[in-house]
């Protein structure tokens, strides 16, 4: 295949036409996003068969789940770098084939240790392939397809993440352990072969020097900002643990920001945040994985600590979410509606839509499963409107020699976003919760076992009720101010772009 700079098929002075097997490839590289996104939730369902089989302690276990998400959160910007420079196509493939070795060593792993390396590598793989994706969609789409390929990309997330759980519990009633680390092999072998066979080769035309010292201090510093909002909820917030890493990541990101500034090949243009579109998207783009990931990390102990439901279960309950974002993308609908109504209104009205949604389960989740249900679908048809509108703002206000770059920033977001959402959400329930029981342990369950009584195990409940309910409102005023204002700041660089245009042509 040919190297491309452009959309393929296009040359100077022609309307961009598309690569002719567009939608084949979004098909590839959406089944092996969608094996990446997997692995972030579906090793959750075997914490039991891992404790038992490899003799993993607790903290252990904590590590075979954040390897990986550390790994691919602080590689994010660095691997969208490598592909501009050496090529998406090949960092696509170099992103395939280390996720399926990663993937192979951890499904005949014998410790601890080797699955927490394994899931290390599997990391760096995911990096890969979650720039590379989005960066290889901007390239083959024509302006007009590219709302809806991002908002297919988009779907493909949504489902990773709502049905990691439910196949890994699948496999583990079927199979041992390893097994849903394997199912990953054939997808990657057949990723691959796919994408050497119909992925174009497309890079920065101006070669770039590498940024070295950039990608070092960027990785490091994501890296220990990450780990710092994981350990958060169990070490305490102002614990060494946290604060250590969390000092660390901000002296190193300052120095991040620092260098880009000065040198003349930054990995990172900083005066893209001078771009009002850019800013708007990057904010609401924090704003939606803050709703998102704080309102499911909620509403999975809503449902099990509250309503009594088994993990799988509440899994099953938590499934119209994704399949509302996967209905209304696939179908092209989100994608009609961002055309008619302009993404900063799209973002408006999805953010809308999703603190609706989360108000409705604060509000209503308590009287049973109807206001959830309620809740998820008003969610998922904002995530549906939004996200794919604020992904492709962002990498429209990005130039498309630098699209690995917009793809890694657009993933650093969403995973900066979503650990925060956990984050801040799960601390106000967590100090609503102690203000309300003074014998409150770390957990629901531990307190439960301190109460002496019924009527101390009821009021137990309704105080978790009670910070649950909190939590999922600050989360919702969130994402409404969020979303308000992202839209007023790319309301005001359009209005900005088209009185540029219009004194371009007034002039003689």
């Amino acid at each position: 295949m040919s190297e491309v700079t452009t959309a393929p098929g296009t040359t100077s002075g022609e309307a961009p036409k598309g690569h002719p097997q567009r939608w084949l490839i979004l098909g590839v590289i959406c089944l092996a996003q969608l094996t990446v996104l997997l692995d972030n939730t579906v090793l959750n369902v075997a914490i039991p068969s891992l404790t038992e089989e490899l003799g993993a302690a607790s903290s252990d276990i904590q590590w075979m789940i954040n390897a990986y998400s550390l790994v691919q959160s602080g590689l994010l910007l660095s691997a969208g770098s490598a592909a501009d420079r050496y090529g998406r196509k090949k960092l696509l493939i170099a992103g395939l084939a280390l996720f399926g070795l990663g993937s192979l060593a951890a499904g005949f792993a014998h410790s601890a240790g080797q699955l927490i390396a394994a899931r290390a590598g599997m990391g760096v793989g995911g990096a890969l392939l979650l720039t590379t994706t989005l960066a290889v969609v901007m390239q083959i789409f024509t302006p007009e397809d590219r709302p809806k390929a991002i908002g297919i990309w988009s779907a493909v997330s949504a489902l990773g993440f709502a049905t990691g759980p439910l196949l890994g519990g699948f496999m583990l009633n079927h199979f041992w352990w390893g097994a849903i680390f394997l199912v990953n092999l054939p997808v990657a072998a057949l990723g691959l072969v796919a994408v050497v066979a119909l992925v174009p080769e497309s890079k920065n035309p101006h070669g770039d020097r590498p940024d070295l010292l950039g990608a070092l201090l960027s990785t490091l510093g994501m890296a220990s900002l990450v780990f710092a909002i994981i350990s958060g909820p169990e070490h305490g917030w102002t614990s060494p643990r946290v604060l250590v890493p969390a000092a660390f990541a901000l002296a190193v990101l300052a120095g991040f920001a620092y260098w880009e500034s000065r040198i003349p090949y930054p990995m990172l243009d900083l005066h893209f945040f001078r771009n009002r579109r850019f800013t708007g998207a990057v904010a609401g783009a924090v704003l939606i994985a803050f709703g998102m990931g704080g309102a499911l990390f909620l509403l999975t102990q809503h449902l099990q600590f509250v309503l009594g439901y088994g993990a799988l279960e509440a899994g099953l309950r938590t499934a119209p979410l994704a399949l509302t974002v996967v209905a209304l993308n696939f179908t092209g609908l989100s994608a009609k509606w961002t055309t008619k109504l302009g993404a900063p209104v799209s973002i408006a009205l999805g953010m809308v839509l999703m603190s609706a949604g989360l108000v409705s389960i604060a509000l209503l989740a308590r009287y049973g499963y109807v206001g959830t249900l309620l809740g998820l679908l008003l969610i998922g048809a904002g995530t549906a409107v939004a996200s794919p509108a604020m992904a492709y703002a962002v990498m429209s206000a990005i130039p498309p020699t630098k699209a690995g770059v917009g793809a890694g920033l657009n993933g650093t977001v969403a995973e900066f976003g979503n650990g925060l959402g956990v984050a801040v959400l799960g601390a106000i329930l967590n100090s609503r919760f102690a203000a309300l029981i003074p014998f409150a342990a770390t957990s629901l369950p531990k307190t439960l076992e301190s109460a002496h009584s019924a009527a101390e195990r009821r009021r137990v409940m309704d105080a978790f009720s009670s910070g649950l309910t909190a939590s999922q409102l600050v989360g919702a005023v969130a994402v409404l101010l969020g979303g308000l204002l992202a839209a007023a700041l790319l309301r005001k660089a359009e209005r900005m772009d088209s009185e540029a245009v219009v004194a371009d042509q007034a002039l003689p």
